[in-house]
């Protein structure tokens, strides 16, 4: 059977729409959602196949997302329609699995059964072992410098089907909507389709391949990649020798002013930094900026402006505590834990001091909780700011920690404890 009649099988179609559906997502150009596609694919699969098999279908143009960066910059998004999200998914489902028994053992992004976790551990497994230099790689915007007749050549190195070629040509050209202008794009795969994650680990396959035939310990999660080295000198001759063959062989470009030769302490990796232990080996703990970045999320998820009530703010808390803790979790946190419930704590307590809006309601329910009413009135009527007033003895013991989680505020620590104590 041709890989195309694999892709345009029925039930390959199908599997590709529910994955479309179940993970939802923005509309695309012709404003189709995800909710409609179901119903699309049962009334039209017939006449897609027809046009797909005839080289006549025609992808519709990505509608362009700006993300902003830590740094400032933004990252672009190019959000596809369902019916295309659909098609690409459909083709992901067959070509990953060609592509995975030739993929390298150390590439973690964008692949089955394989993590952001499983990279940290290679990476503290390479340091441990006193490749204690790394050559810190980073491709100036990868995904929007992707050269097409690069990829197009490594993609057919392996797939010989020239519909499926054609059809993925397609998907590089169909071209950006920005507002209601259209762009061409003549460079680039565009993040935010399913496609995008498989087609770069295709083209920097050919970079984990010339670091394995150098024999060279690394660590690449889509397109951020580690070296290491036991020595500064190796580590600035391989940054010069794989910069060199970045550029040279995979027509991509390599950003000089972030790639860098450092020392484990100096590195940001997925979110984590490398700290050497009281043991001697280096172990990996969220980075500081990770740590920055939740208590940013925390801090809009309790602002007190914002006018949810209790029940829904403390779900929202619960779902990102869950997330963020299942992927920084280690059991050398506890500290860390503790900051971060303390922090949230005092957040909640300013939403409370908020709600409870006049001196009249403050005063009755701090009563309630327990408060003489001599002491309750002078609180009510106090002029400390929100900030100072839940950091008070007050709030502490009238809103105790108790009351919080009774309310259902999920704590951090009790994360940690159900993770490495219980």
């Amino acid at each position: 059977m041709k890989l195309l009649e694999k892709i345009l099988d029925d039930t390959n179609l199908e599997q590709a729409c529910d994955k479309v559906v179940k993970a939802k997502g923005a509309n695309g150009v012709d404003k189709m959602s995800t909710s409609d596609l179901k119903n699309y694919l049962k009334e039209n699969k017939e006449e897609l196949k027809t046009l797909i098999r005839n080289r006549q279908y025609k992808p519709m143009p990505v509608r362009r997302v700006e993300i902003p960066k830590d740094d400032g910059s933004k990252r672009l998004l190019g959000i596809p329609t369902v019916i295309d999200r659909m098609i690409q998914q459909a083709i992901v489902q067959v070509l990953s699995p060609i592509y995975e028994e030739q993929f390298s053992e150390y590439s973690y992004g964008f692949r089955p059964q394989r993590n952001a976790h499983m990279a940290i551990e290679q990476t503290l497994e390479c340091i441990n072992q006193g490749k204690g230099w790394i050559v810190d790689m980073d491709l100036e915007k990868f995904f929007d410098k992707v050269n097409h007749d690069k990829l197009m050549q490594i993609v057919s190195e392996t797939i010989k089907d020239g519909d499926v070629i054609s059809l993925i040509r397609k998907y590089l050209v169909s071209g950006i909507q920005i507002d209601n202008e259209f762009k061409e794009s003549i460079i680039g795969t565009p993040q935010g389709g399913n496609l995008s994650p498989l087609l770069g680990n295709i083209i920097l396959d050919k970079l984990d391949k010339e670091l394995e035939s150098r024999g060279l310990s690394f660590a690449r999660y889509a397109d951020d990649c580690l070296i290491f080295v036991g020595t500064e000198r190796a580590a600035d001759r391989v940054m010069k020798n794989v910069s060199r063959y970045i550029e040279k062989e995979l027509k991509l470009k390599v950003n000089m002013t972030k790639s860098r030769v450092a020392r484990p302490e100096q590195v940001k990796f997925l979110g984590f930094e490398i700290r050497k232990g009281q043991d001697f080996l280096y172990k990996a703990r969220p980075h500081k900026l990770s740590v920055k970045k939740l208590k940013e999320k925390i801090r809009r998820i309790t602002m007190r402006r914002w006018s949810i009530n209790m029940t829904t703010r403390l779900a929202r808390l619960r779902y990102l505590f869950r997330g963020w803790f299942n992927y920084f979790k280690h059991n050398k946190m506890k500290s860390l834990v503790s900051e971060i419930d303390s922090y949230t704590r005092v957040r909640l307590r300013m939403c409370i001091w908020k709600q409870w809006k006049t001196v009249k309601n403050r005063q009755k329910a701090l009563m309630k909780l327990g408060i003489p009413k001599r002491k309750a009135w002078e609180w009510a009527n106090t002029r400390k700011g929100y900030a100072r007033t839940a950091n008070s003895f007050i709030m502490t013991r009238s809103v105790t920690n108790k009351i919080l989680v009774k309310r259902g505020f999920l704590t951090m620590e009790s994360l940690f404890q159900q993770a490495f104590i219980y």
